[in-house]
């Protein structure tokens, strides 16, 4: 709708990445620890990140910049310096290593993804990047190991919201094992 030149979402399993591609924006899941979680209602931990989502790379390169570096409130945000990414995008690439996963390539890609991808090998190549062909075995496993932490993670994090300290607290309970199970009856 082009209502904001840039906003923030948090991409666990492609929370950002998948709306963006799907919408025709920029997307961005950063590093893990280059941007603070602080603020964040976690869902799964080691795999939540905030990022940008933006109309034009350059937009999201500058906002990365705003909102990358330490944070005293988050003990897993990095102590590195900020790097200039916006200046950066007009780079020579010459020489530049770009790994392709050939698993990623085979069975189940549809045509039209594997003529993106082609396409953009061929823009790499074009301006003097080196491809080069890796293989991630077990990356077939990459979705199920995905669930098994990703819910495991999210049932750690929301067994803080019992009505004791966080979030909703029922009004209607008769010892501690209601207030528990009406909490979360209500609240989820």
């Amino acid at each position: 709708a082009c209502e904001a030149t840039v906003s923030l979402g948090s991409d666990t399993g492609g929370s950002i990445r998948l709306p963006g591609s799907f919408c025709g924006i920029i997307g961005m899941k950063p590093t893990y620890g280059r941007v603070s979680r602080y603020g964040l209602i976690a869902f799964a931990s080691s795999l939540d990140q905030i990022g940008p989502f933006s109309r034009t790379v350059e937009d999201s390169a500058m906002l990365l910049e705003v909102i990358s570096g330490l944070d005293p409130k988050d003990s897993t945000s990095l102590d590195v310096p900020v790097e200039k990414y916006s200046t950066l995008l007009n780079t020579d690439i010459k020489g530049m290593k770009v790994g392709v996963i050939k698993e990623l390539l085979s069975e189940g890609v549809s045509s039209d993804v594997s003529k993106a991808i082609q396409n953009a090998i061929d823009i790499y190549k074009s301006l003097g990047a080196e491809i080069q062909e890796i293989s991630l075995p077990n990356i077939k496993h990459s979705i199920g190991v995905y669930y098994i932490i990703a819910t495991a993670e999210a049932s750690s994090n929301l067994a803080r919201f019992d009505g004791v300290k966080y979030g909703h607290r029922t009004k209607d309970a008769k010892g501690l094992l209601e207030i528990y199970t009406n909490t979360r009856a209500e609240g989820f």
